[in-house]
């Protein structure tokens, strides 16, 4: 009996942090997705509805106990530059219809993905490369939302022009609208500041409707959010027209909402919790955004800031997401009027405060103290957001990690190997060693990494380069340290063993794995060599050689 109670007591405990958790969440979530709607040029109710049916969806799916799946500032942005390519006039039904193309269309490839086992996917970005392009984001957002704060209109053109254009506009700056944005911005962040986890974004939006409503601030120029439907969101089917046009970005939004929310799930998951699986993770943020679609919601992710917002909050299971989702649609159904005072200057500065936590200096400098070339692709992958446009960096993003890892992996270790002496121990000739010991006409090389069609032309010059130094009879390729050997960089392999033989010299092969060994096999090359020149090791090799000069 005192088991049960002890089990039920436990029970209504973490029911009581989930709600509270919950709550709090909502508190951040709900003003913050209405931001984010505006930042892709969608209605605030827009914001509403990614807080309602995709966190609901990954609540009941995912393997994450307290990631916070709605919008986000980087699919917020992402987002609207597609949308903006689609439907260019902004035409509000033509927008919903697109809107809910795209998010279906991000559900159905993240869902196909995780059917073809491609959660590894989310590794192609490195962390470096993400820092850039969050970078990027992140001044895009702020510098966006800039003439929010002022009042004033400009045609964006990119990021340069709109920043040169913004400049031209600031006599034109609305008194009573910068008032309001810097009367939030001074609460804004003295809240954030006292306490980083309170409401901070419900206690600034519930006092700008209140100061809007009480002075009549869009009698005075500020603009407000205007009106917004009340209740909750309709089913809206899907184009097939818009597919072609709209695929390209759904690739890019389903690549970075992947990447984001596998991010954060794995930065809070505790060490007592499930292992965070990232093909589950796949088709639970694909349902979500299925089903999110077909309700008008933005592509949704996991945020990083309302996620530690639950975690902090004491959150034990997705049932902290249940209660977020039911305030929205308890908002949807009450308070949809009251939104409609709502400064824009208000969600501008709320946006802006929490996208300039993209921005991340002490990152790119943490990145240059280790590693220089890291820093550079940080470096590129920004600008790339920059010059580009945001759609545009997440495959400059790719190609930077892709150019980088393969640069890494073209520039093998090939390296001349003795012995340390009275020891079975091989290591690189070095000055540091002087008295290692080598056998005098025979040659041990060692590459170290997979060998394929990008290095195993230099991996071929270092080792000519070798031969030419040590004049061997013979030369002992020691395959220790390969883990894996590419079609034509075994074909290379073939070719210069026959190169080596017309002039003299054999090669023999040693330490081979199962792997490049069944290859070796069947390309021919063992049936050539035959079994006195495939050794187990390179020391082996040595001895082997010893007792036929001997």
């Amino acid at each position: 009996m005192n088991s049960q109670n002890t089990a039920q007591l436990s029970t209504s405990v973490a029911l009581r942090f989930d709600v509270i958790a919950g709550l709090t969440a909502a508190a951040i979530v709900l003003p913050k997705a209405m931001a984010y709607a505006t930042v892709a040029g969608l209605p605030v109710s827009v914001g509403l509805y990614t807080a309602f049916i995709p966190m609901i969806l990954y609540a009941l799916l995912g393997s994450s106990k307290v990631l916070s799946v709605s919008s986000t500032t980087t699919l917020g942005i992402l987002t609207g530059a597609q949308l903006s390519l689609v439907v260019p006039s902004g035409d509000p039904a033509q927008l919903i219809t697109a809107l809910a193309t795209l998010t279906v269309l991000v559900g159905v490839l993240l869902i196909l993905a995780s059917l073809l086992r491609l959660g590894f996917v989310a590794n192609f970005i490195s962390s470096p490369v993400l820092t850039g392009f969050k970078a990027g984001v992140g001044l895009v957002i702020v510098f966006d939302q800039l003439p929010k704060l002022l009042g004033v209109h400009i045609d964006k053109q990119g990021f340069f022009f709109d920043i040169l254009s913004l400049f031209h506009q600031l006599p034109h700056t609305s008194f009573p609208t910068l008032v309001v944005a810097v009367i939030t911005l001074l609460i804004l962040l003295g809240m954030i500041r006292l306490s980083p986890h309170s409401p901070a974004p419900l206690v600034v939006i519930s006092g700008a409707i209140f100061a809007s409503w009480f002075w009549g601030l869009n009698v005075q120029g500020v603009a407000t959010v205007g009106l917004i439907p009340k209740g909750l969101p309709s089913l809206t089917l899907p184009t097939i027209d818009l597919v072609r046009q709209l695929l390209p970005g759904a690739l890019g939004i389903a690549l970075m909402s992947f990447t984001e929310s596998i991010a954060v799930a794995r930065a809070f998951v505790k060490r007592d919790e499930p292992v965070i699986n990232a093909n589950r993770e796949l088709i639970s943020i694909g349902i979500a955004n299925l089903g999110g679609g077909l309700f008008s919601a933005m592509p949704a992710g996991g945020g990083t800031s309302q996620t530690a917002v639950v975690r902090a909050a004491g959150a034990v299971s997705q049932k902290s997401s249940l209660v977020t989702a039911v305030v929205a649609a308890a908002v949807m159904l009450l308070l949809a009027p009251l939104l409609a005072l709502l400064p824009y200057a208000t969600l501008a500065t709320v946006i802006i405060v929490y996208s300039a936590s993209l921005i991340e200096p002490k990152e790119f400098i943490a990145i240059y103290k280790i590693r220089a070339m890291e820093f550079q692709w940080a470096v590129i992958a920004c600008l790339g957001v920059l010059v580009f446009g945001t759609l545009q960096g997440i495959v400059v993003a790719i190609i930077v990690s892709l150019l980088g890892l393969s640069r890494q992996t073209a520039n093998l270790r090939v390296s001349a190997i003795g012995r340390k002496p009275n020891t079975d121990v091989l290591r690189p000739l070095s000055p540091e060693y002087p008295n290692d010991e080598t056998v005098d006409g025979l040659l041990v090389i060692r590459p170290e990494g997979s060998i394929y069609f990008v290095n195993v032309q230099d991996v071929a010059d270092k080792m000519n380069v070798l031969i030419a130094q040590y004049h061997a009879q013979i030369v002992v390729l020691d395959m220790s340290r390969v883990p894996n050997i590419e079609y034509s960089a075994l074909q290379r392999l073939v070719e210069g063993e026959q190169v080596v033989a017309s002039n003299g010299i054999t090669l023999w092969l040693a330490g081979l794995n199962p792997d490049v060994l069944e290859v070796v096999r069947r390309s021919g090359l063992a049936e050539r060599l035959g079994r006195e020149r495939m050794l187990f090791n390179a020391c082996i090799a040595i001895e082997r050689y010893k007792i036929l000069h001997s």
